[in-house]
């Protein structure tokens, strides 16, 4: 007795999906930040006392406030900064970009630092850690940065320095 092609291949069909294995997918809801770029607390690099005042989903950037960069007073003034307490390293293979990257909460305070480093051509590279240290501290002893607002009410804010570094000197403070 021969069944026609049709019905053999549907006859089998109950017992192919039933013999495929099925596995839950992760919840991948949760693994991915709001942005990118976003800077999530991290319990072992970050202050523990600071505070994001509107919570981690409402952090903007400066310029979504209709605002240019802000600086804590003027730029003249962060330039001068770095440059009264930034010691030069000595070198000739220091050359690229250091970009700091921060959150200001509605208190003009600063944390979750976050360093990035690039050659010329924005190839990641490791400078010296003497470059990076002096860097990131002194900015991190930056007190108070502006606080931004929309619609009258204090708001959380990312920023960022852009360090451009030759021969282990800074020659310019970006943005």
């Amino acid at each position: 007795m021969t069944f026609p092609k049709p019905l053999l291949l549907l006859s089998f069909l109950p017992l192919l999906l039933l013999g495929c294995k099925t596995e839950k997918q992760a919840d991948t809801q949760n693994e991915y930040l709001r942005w990118v770029g976003d800077i999530e607390h991290n319990e072992t690099t970050d202050e523990p006392d600071f505070k994001i005042c509107n919570g981690d989903e409402q952090i903007l950037q400066y310029f979504n406030l209709g605002a240019g960069p802000i600086f804590p007073e003027e730029k003249s003034t962060l330039v001068e900064t770095f440059e009264s307490k930034y010691e030069p390293v000595k070198t000739n293979d220091q050359n690229g970009f250091i970009r700091i990257r921060f959150v200001v909460n509605c208190e003009g305070k600063a944390s979750r630092f976050r360093i990035l480093q690039a050659d010329k051509d924005y190839n990641e590279i490791e400078f010296d850690e003497r470059i990076t240290n002096q860097l990131l501290e002194i900015t991190k002893g930056i007190e108070s940065w502006k606080v931004m607002y929309r619609h009258e009410i204090p708001v959380d804010y990312y920023f960022y320095l852009i360090f451009k570094i030759k021969n282990g000197r800074i020659t310019e403070i970006l943005p």
